[in-house]
């Protein structure tokens, strides 16, 4: 009978060190947080010192009665959730509900933390406990009480202001004002013209490029060749010298390039974002199944540390086990003398951890190729690669630049690098992966041997016209390095707050970029004209630095949050009485309807731009229109409105004497036939120009689609056997269940039917219309 509890997050990670510890040990999950706001208005006291009112999670409780019942028969309680603030948090909630509900008694009760899950550091952990930290505490009860008052006090005048369902955070809100800011950038970014000058040479039959670099005695700058007449001039002046141009300079440089730091949170998802193309969600599940234990065929081992840390720092066993994997994988003289230690320089930096590492750099990515999935292969390779590589030697590059000239004070230049030493590069290089011998790549640019005084030919001289290019669209790792950088929010929040911007429509990714919404831009504008203060990034970098120092103890947590609120709450008070819903949607009056004489106007919803003729509160109900993909709420003119308000189109009467007509709908343009059969319009057909002929084809389809999705109807309880999006399916209208591989769905008996539904969960129903509106 085990007489130590020990209580961890994960199941995975309960099973693993349940393995390291013994029999004396049992060790349960708590499944996350144990506890959480109750959910709704009041759940933070603003008038009793910002007490938190808390409610056991959702199905939580089954957890909390295993561990209770656990507990009975155990001497001591080892809390050893993650080693960061909602690691003890959840520490904290678990002891408190278990004492409040006089579960503890007697018995010793234990913090323990580790940094990765290894027998060595579970030992380690267990005989050196400590007690919960009251500062990490207080420093979560802060923020989790900001960003409830941000919530639920902002979210609702967005609700009122501008359209249902939207939602405003401490940090999410910054983060959307950096993509729209950005995109207001590439729209008023005006191209300016310039040029250059390039020549083809030619040394021995070895070609290789060169620039135009001085004209008459000026060295070039970036706009002094500003169109094609002085371009040109310049070329003619070049080519005119002669067919061949002696050598006028030689100068060789050596540069040496150190490998980058080992990960912290943001930079691996920064780094898993540009290499394996993981968004930051993506990047953090897999980082914590790696952390937690994965079973490469004598039981489940943690292969990385902490993934959720600022810290770049290494410890000293870590160091020595780098190095003794580098000297027998690629030679003592592939590291330098004494270890490489990295400081951290990220704003509001929490170093309580170490930077994420492989667990024993000892097994390689060779070796757990197999035993991993394809994600966690990939994820592990990159954390070992850029581990191993850091306390490695530096590399050398050589750089030669070579003059050549071609008539008085006019010059080409060419320039080229090699590798002569890869150093860290042979294992990795940050943001890409080529090959050192690439010699397309940035650090092998071919240039022969020239020695001053040479000739080499002249084979070809192009002036060649360039525009300067806009800034770029923020990609989910540059977005996270600008949070970083900005000092606003953790790293380990990051993967969430860019769901949320997806989830909420206030942005959209398109070749791994983000493009801010006509939502998107009017919950921003609406935040930055009338709540600047908190969507400013040095406030909020400051608020979570005052977070941070409530953590180390150097602050009371319930002065931060006062401080925060009053002015907060003062300011939402008056916008919600000053400022109109017409003006918080940026709503554009376009004209007047010549039929009703009731205004054209152009708004955001929920579900983006639309046309609106009337008022809701006229006594006709107003006509709306949805924009069509490329149009703008910013841009549409009165005639291009007018025309959205011919939809729906009318195609005639169908053959079941239903009419058939096209719209735009909030998932884009469709065809109605029938009692209400909808079809979507293939993308890029346009609803104002589509024919009868085409809307018979696709309501043709439709229908065959139709007829064939029920492969069996049982006339019990509703049960039938449906093809659906994702293969065939069971259903009952109440629960969806999947069909075992291997079975033929056509074959499937009632009595297995039944069996399958009962196992499957209640289908997730949507709100209904009246709770909707309210």
């Amino acid at each position: 009978m085990p007489n130590n509890l020990v209580v961890v997050e994960s199941p995975a990670k309960a099973r693993t060190i349940e393995k390291y510890l013994g029999p004396g040990f049992q060790v349960l999950a708590s499944y996350g947080h144990v506890q959480d706001l109750v959910p709704k208005d009041g759940a933070v006291d603003t008038e009793g010192d910002y007490a938190l009112k808390y409610q056991v999670t959702p199905g939580h409780e089954k957890h909390l009665r295993k561990i209770a019942s656990a507990l009975k028969d155990c001497d001591a309680l080892y809390l050893a959730s993650d080693p960061d603030r909602e690691g003890e948090a959840i520490s904290w909630s678990l002891y408190s509900l278990l004492n409040k509900r006089k579960k503890l008694g007697e018995k010793k009760t234990y913090r323990v933390v580790f940094h990765e899950v290894t027998p060595e550091a579970v030992r380690q952990a267990l005989e050196h406990p400590r007690d919960l930290s009251d500062d990490l505490v207080n420093a979560y009860q802060a923020r989790r009480a900001i960003d409830y008052l941000v919530g639920f006090n902002l979210s609702p005048l967005l609700w009122r202001k501008i359209a249902p369902k939207l939602s405003a955070g401490r940090v999410q809100s910054p983060a959307l004002r950096l993509i729209v800011e950005r995109e207001d950038e590439i729209e008023a970014f005006q191209p300016r013209e310039f040029w250059t000058v390039d020549a083809l040479l030619d040394k021995d039959g070895h070609g290789f490029p060169a620039k135009l670099h001085t004209l008459d005695g000026k060295r070039l700058k970036k706009f002094d060749l500003e169109n094609e007449e002085q371009a040109n001039a310049a070329r003619e002046q070049v080519q005119a010298h002669a067919t061949e141009l002696a050598v006028a300079s030689v100068e060789r440089k050596e540069r040496k390039r150190n490998p980058a730091p080992p990960f912290t949170t943001s930079t691996l998802q920064q780094e898993a974002s540009r290499k394996l193309r993981f968004s930051a969600r993506r990047t953090m599940q897999v980082a914590q199944q790696l952390y937690e234990g994965v079973d490469l065929g004598s039981g489940p081992v943690g292969l990385i540390t902490y993934m959720r840390t600022d810290s770049v720092t290494l410890a000293t066993v870590a160091l020595n086990n780098l190095r003794q994997t580098i000297k027998e994988r690629y030679g003592e003289d592939q590291m330098p003398p004494s270890p490489r230690r990295y400081k951290t320089r990220t704003r509001n930096a929490q170093e309580a951890h170490e930077a994420v590492r492989p667990t024993d750099a000892a097994r390689t990515p060779e070796q757990t190729r197999g035993k991993l999935s394809d994600d966690q292969q990939k994820l592990y390779e990159l954390v070992w690669k850029r581990a191993v590589a850091c306390q490695m030697i530096p590399a050398v590059i050589d750089q030669v630049s070579v003059d050549l000239g071609c008539g008085p004070g006019t010059q080409l230049r060419a320039t080229g690098s090699h590798v002569r030493v890869p150093g860290f590069m042979q294992v990795y290089r940050e943001g890409s992966d080529e090959a050192i011998v690439n010699q397309n790549s940035s650090d092998e640019r071919y240039l022969p041997e020239l020695r001053e005084g040479e000739r080499v030919a002249l084979q070809e001289v192009k002036a060649n016209q360039h525009f300067t290019e806009p800034p770029p669209r923020y990609t989910e790792a540059s977005l996270v390095k600008t949070l970083e950088e900005y000092g606003i929010g953790r790293p380990s929040t990051y993967a969430d707050t860019l769901s949320t911007l997806t989830s909420r429509k206030y942005a959209e990714i398109d070749k791994r970029t983000f493009f801010p919404t006509a939502l998107g831009k009017v919950v921003c504008n609406f935040l930055t004209e009338h709540f600047s203060r908190y969507v400013d990034y040095e406030f909020t970098a400051q608020l979570e630095d005052s977070l941070d120092r409530v953590a180390r103890g150097e602050t009371e947590w319930i002065p931060v949050v006062d401080s925060f609120w009053k002015p907060f709450h003062q300011q939402v008070n008056e916008k919600s009485e000053t400022v109109s819903r017409q003006k918080a949607q940026m709503m554009r009056e376009l004209g007047t309807d010549p039929e009703s004489g009731k205004p054209v106007r152009v708004r955001v919803g929920r579900y983006g731009p639309f046309v609106q003729v009337g008022d809701r509160e006229d006594e006709e109900k107003p006509r709306f229109a949805s924009l069509r993909e490329g149009q703008s709420f910013e841009t549409i003119t009165f005639e291009e409105a007018m025309d959205l308000l011919v939809l729906p189109r009318s195609l005639g009467v169908g053959d079941d004497g239903e009419l058939i007509e096209v719209n735009i709908g909030r998932f884009g343009p469709y065809v109605k036939y029938g009692p209400k059969k909808y079809v979507s319009l293939p993308k890029g057909e346009d609803p104002m120009t589509v024919t009868r002929e085409q809307a018979d084809e696709l309501i043709a389809e439709h229908r065959h689609r139709e007829a064939n999705r029920t492969i069996q109807d049982f006339g019990v309880d509703d049960i039938q056997v449906l093809n659906g999006r994702y293969g065939p399916y069971v259903t009952n209208g109440k629960r969806n269940a999947k069909i075992p591989k291997g079975e033929d769905p056509a074959e499937l008996t009632l009595e297995q039917c039944q069996e399958l539904l009962a196992a499957a969960p209640p289908r997730k129903r949507r709100a209904s219309r009246a709770k909707r509106k309210s």
